[in-house]
């Protein structure tokens, strides 16, 4: 029934490959194709506003590529990614156990793939959005931006702009500029993909740009606080206080 058809979004920036899909994700009655994107701004804002079940979603686009997406989108989406001949992106598929398709996308394989995405959604399945991005980078490259989804928005923030980042409960708020930001986050996930050279773990709950530093005090008996240039205080934890001791 059509009420039960798998509601699909098709993100590719190629218009040969989103035909080739349309094609053979048309054999399947039990798939409706809800719409298409051809980069990551426009998958983002169509995932808000049409709600899919599934995204097929292509890896190497422009302007946000496809584990990018993935970090703004809604965890109870079913994804299937789509890949050229990009080993390191499919070696972290492979560990995380996350369906991928190689392009040329091969019907057979496509049919296998939406059977699998049907049992995951049955059972809950959500994808590993954090070890997957963390395996899919690519080693000793930090991250030069965070992304944050406002609604149907999608803020690019330079990694160079972040003054500083705070844990708050299942959210991170970043501090860039004067302005706040908050996503779905955590702390530890972000720091896995920043500049350990240049951003510091100093609270259980705080990751500082150590650009902005200006001074740390102590305000009492083994007690210290970062001071930022902007005149924020930020606590430190003995930990944290011998890490920022160590990289100064």
């Amino acid at each position: 029934m059509k009420s039960e058809a798998m509601r699909t979004l098709i993100v590719d920036d190629e218009e040969l490959a989103r035909k080739g899909l349309r094609r053979d994700l048309a054999q399947d009655p039990a798939v409706e194709i809800v719409g298409e994107c051809a980069d990551g701004f426009e998958a983002v804002r169509a995932a808000v506003e049409l709600k899919p079940d599934l995204v097929l979603l292509d890896i190497q686009m422009p302007k946000l590529n496809g584990f990018e997406v993935l970090e703004l989108l809604d965890p109870s989406i079913t994804i299937i990614f789509i890949t050229a001949h990009d080993q390191h992106a499919v070696r972290a598929f492979q560990v995380n156990a996350v369906d991928y398709l190689l392009k040329p996308v091969d019907p057979a394989r496509l049919t296998e793939a939406l059977e699998r995405a049907r049992e995951r959604r049955r059972r809950h399945k959500v994808v590993p959005v954090a070890a997957l991005s963390e395996a899919a980078r690519q080693p000793g490259v930090p991250a030069s931006r965070v992304l944050v989804r406002d609604g149907t928005k999608v803020h690019v923030i330079p990694a160079d702009a972040v003054d500083y980042i705070q844990a708050q409960d299942d959210f991170i708020e970043i501090h860039a500029g004067g302005r706040r930001h908050l996503k779905q986050q955590t702390l530890s996930s972000v720091e896995a993909s920043l500049d350990p050279a240049r951003f510091a773990r100093i609270h259980r709950a705080y990751i500082l740009n150590l650009d902005r530093l200006a001074r740390i005090e102590l305000i009492a008996k083994d007690k210290h606080v970062a001071i930022l240039r902007d005149g924020s205080q930020l606590p430190l934890s003995r930990a944290g206080y011998l890490r920022l001791r160590s990289l100064l």
